[in-house]
């Protein structure tokens, strides 16, 4: 069993986040979903973003960092989009972590520190041609090429929140395919 701690994307924390979060608890993991705005969820990703920035994308990493400090250090950090900002943040500098996952997303590892921690499994699951993870796929490259332990899944088609089952991006062969090799990884920690 494995402790997760999963943030959700731009557009709150939806029922489909949700529903993921139970798919990981069904296999038998704890999973924690904390909800970096205060109950608002959006209709659109840029209307998610739009709020983001408002509240400015530091204090989203802060808000994800704060919600897990009452949390033990041993856990895996998960984050769909918007969410890979936190998750990717602890997993490299929060002494402990036992894994990351991070859906539709990944910034460069210069973002939080100099390299990818060692000891730290990561997977970035997203869509070939997602136009939104088009300009991550770089430092998704670069993360995975730079640590013995990191894969890179890519999916066919152009669905950026393919895993989210409340939205109309939602993609079911794919985010079952998703969801089988998370939970593997989860089964390893």
């Amino acid at each position: 069993m494995a402790e997760i701690v999963l943030f959700h994307h731009a557009q709150g924390l939806t029922t489909g986040v949700v529903g993921f979060a139970d798919e990981l608890r069904a296999a038998g993991h704890v999973v924690h979903t904390p909800d970096l705005f205060d109950g608002r969820t959006f209709d659109s990703v840029e209307e998610g973003v739009g709020h983001a920035q408002q509240v400015g994308f530091g204090e989203i990493i802060e808000r994800g960092v704060r919600a897990a400090e009452s949390l033990p250090r041993r856990v895996v950090y998960g984050g769909f989009s918007l969410g890979v900002l936190p998750a990717q943040k602890l997993a490299q500098t929060r002494p402990g972590a036992r894994g990351a996952l991070l859906f539709s997303a990944c910034v460069p590892v210069s973002e939080f520190g100099t390299e990818w921690p060692g000891g730290v499994p990561v997977q970035v699951h997203a869509k070939e041609a997602d136009p939104f993870f088009a300009e991550d796929s770089d430092a998704a490259r670069a993360l995975v090429s730079g640590s013995a332990d990191a894969e890179l899944f890519l999916y066919p088609g152009d669905q950026h929140l393919f895993a989210d089952g409340s939205l109309p991006s939602h993609d079911p062969e794919a985010a079952a395919l998703l969801t089988r090799r998370v939970v593997r990884f989860l089964d390893a920690r």
